[in-house]
């Protein structure tokens, strides 16, 4: 499942907790920003593991580096596909 099809299941369950359902353009609303908050979520957390990876593998400084660069190729990615949805 991908981050839209997400924030789209996040906006349905929010607008069933709300005493009306939002229209159409209001759901979108809610899943644009549900989305734009999961996708700042995994950003931050991947900077977090490359970080977590060069301080646990200092000793082994290369495979700090396969980890990390792992890591940026996943992130690299991410935006690239989240590019190509805007």
């Amino acid at each position: 499942m991908n981050f839209r099809n997400r924030a789209e299941r996040a906006a349905e369950a929010i607008g069933g907790l709300l005493e009306s359902s939002p229209n159409a353009d209001q759901a979108k609303a809610i899943a644009d920003a549900v989305e734009k908050e999961i996708i700042e979520a995994v950003l931050e957390e991947s900077e977090r593991c490359v970080k977590v990876a060069h301080q646990c593998c200092s000793p082994d400084l290369d495979r700090a580096h396969k980890i990390a660069e792992g890591i940026k190729r996943t992130h690299t990615a991410l935006i690239a596909n989240l590019s190509s949805l805007r």
